[in-house]
C-alpha cells in the first residue's frame, strides 16, 4: 500500500462476538460485506472499536484474515498491531502479513510513559523488521504517549511509513502535522467529529467509528468536499454529529457502536469483558441518533 492509496473512509470495523463473547466470524463477514456495500475505502480490523485489548493474538489473526478473505481483493484491508512491546508488535505486525493486511496501523504502546526517542526507536524498528507498510496510531487519550508533530515528521522519513491516524483531539497538532508531512505520508483524522474540518485542512480521509454504523453518509462527506460541495457535506457532518458524539468518549465507542449495530440488524454482539454495556439512557440516546437519521430500527 503506497501514502496516495490510504485516502477516504476507513472504518475501524467492530468485532462481532456471539452471547457467549467468543468470535463470530460470520457475522465479521456480513459486516464486511455490508460496509464495502456502502462505498467505503478500506477497512481497519482489530482496532480500539474492535476491542483488540480483548483479543488474544491468535485472535487477532483470524479476525484480520476473515475480513482480508471476505473483502477478496475490493477494498485494502489495514490490520491493527498494536501492543506494550517492540517485540510482540512485531510478531503482530508479521501475523497481518502472513494474512494478507496491506498495511499495519499501530498506535504508541501504551502503560508506561515513553520519551519520544523512545517512541521513535519503537516505530523505526517495527517498520524495518516486518515488509508491511506502517501507519502511525496517534491516540494519547488512550496510549499516554503523544506522538508529537515533530516525531512523526521524523518518522515520515522512514520509507515503510506512510500514513497516520491522528485522534489527538487537539485540532490544531492535526494542522501542523499536514504542515509538516502532508506532502509525504498520507494524514487522516481518527475522530468523527473532526471529519469535515479535518478534510477542509487537507487531510486524506479518516479512520471511524461511525463508518462501521453509517458508511453511506460518512462516504457522501468525503465524495463531497472532493467534489467542492462543501455547504452539502458540512450540512449532513452537522447531521451527524450527534451520532459522532456517541462513538467518542462518552460513554466510549465501543457498546454505543454494537447496540446501533443490533438496532440495525448487524451483527455485533456483546461488548467483551470487562467493557460495560450500556445503561438504559444510553442505549435510549443511540435509537434516538439513529432515529434522528431516518434509520430504520
Amino acid at each position: 500500500m503506497r501514502p496516495d492509496e490510504l485516502r477516504g473512509v476507513i472504518p475501524a470495523i467492530a468485532t462481532p462476538f456471539d452471547e457467549d463473547q467468543n468470535l463470530d466470524l460470520d457475522g465479521l463477514s456480513v459486516l464486511t460485506d455490508f460496509v464495502i456495500s456502502e462505498g467505503v475505502h478500506a477497512i481497519m480490523t482489530t482496532g480500539g472499536t474492535g476491542e483488540f485489548p480483548s483479543l488474544t493474538r491468535d485472535e487477532r489473526r483470524l479476525v484480520t484474515e476473515a475480513v482480508v478473505e471476505q473483502a477478496a481483493g475490493r477494498i485494502p484491508i489495514i490490520a491493527g498491531t498494536a501492543a506494550c512491546g517492540t517485540r510482540e508488535t512485531i510478531q503482530l505486525t508479521q501475523d497481518a502479513k502472513d494474512v494478507g493486511a496491506a498495511a499495519a496501523i499501530i498506535t504508541a504502546p501504551y502503560y508506561f510513559q515513553l520519551p519520544q526517542a523512545a517512541l521513535l526507536e519503537h516505530y523505526q524498528t517495527i517498520a524495518r523488521s516486518v515488509d508491511l507498510p506502517v501507519v502511525l496510531y496517534n491516540n494519547p487519550l488512550y496510549t499516554g504517549n503523544n506522538l508529537s508533530p515533530a516525531l512523526i515528521a521524523e518518522l515520515a522519513e522512514e520509507p515503510g511509513i506512510i500514513g497516520l491516524k491522528q485522534s489527538n483531539a487537539d485540532m490544531g497538532q492535526l494542522v501542523e502535522v499536514i504542515r509538516l508531512v502532508g506532502d509525504k505520508i498520507s494524514v487522516c483524522t481518527g475522530i468523527d467529529s473532526q471529519f469535515y474540518p479535518a478534510l477542509c485542512m487537507g487531510a486524506k480521509g479518516i479512520f471511524s467509528t461511525a463508518a462501521v454504523v453509517v458508511p453511506r453518509e460518512m462516504v457522501s462527506i468525503y465524495d463531497g468536499v472532493n467534489a467542492g460541495a462543501y455547504d452539502e457535506a458540512r450540512s449532513l457532518h452537522l447531521k451527524l454529529q450527534e451520532l459522532n458524539g456517541l462513538f467518542e468518549y462518552d460513554p466510549g465507542y465501543v457498546a454505543p457502536c454494537k447496540e446501533a449495530l443490533r438496532l440495525l440488524g448487524l451483527p455485533g454482539g456483546p461488548v467483551r469483558k470487562p467493557l460495560p454495556e450500556l445503561t438504559s439512557d444510553e442505549r435510549r440516546r443511540v435509537l434516538e441518533a439513529l432515529q434522528g437519521l431516518g434509520k430504520t430500527v
